[in-house]
């Protein structure tokens, strides 16, 4: 399976954006071939497969990247539900 992830662009080189991952310090690049309008150093895109596919305003990258949050805790905490679930069957 295959997530599309809005990022912030941080730098554009030849065409290749260095876009930062939400709060973090994960990086993606991203082709800007297939953008249908200009993106510059500060917008919000997303990205799919390598491919910078549609530019974002700020309001819904910041809803993407919450859900994303909350999708990425909810994982979490079902994985260590589960762990503690296993290592008492083992006891």
């Amino acid at each position: 399976m295959c997530l599309a992830i809005p990022a912030k662009i941080e730098t554009i080189t030849n065409g290749v954006a260095q876009c930062r991952v939400g709060d973090g310090e994960t990086f993606v690049s991203a082709s800007m071939l297939l953008l249908d309008e200009e993106a510059t150093i500060g917008d919000y895109v997303i990205i799919h497969a390598g491919f910078a596919i549609r530019k974002l305003d700020l309001r819904e990258a910041r809803e993407s990247l919450a859900i994303l949050r909350e999708l990425a805790d909810a994982y979490d905490r079902e994985r260590l539900k589960y762990e503690q679930e296993a290592s008492r069957d083992h006891v």
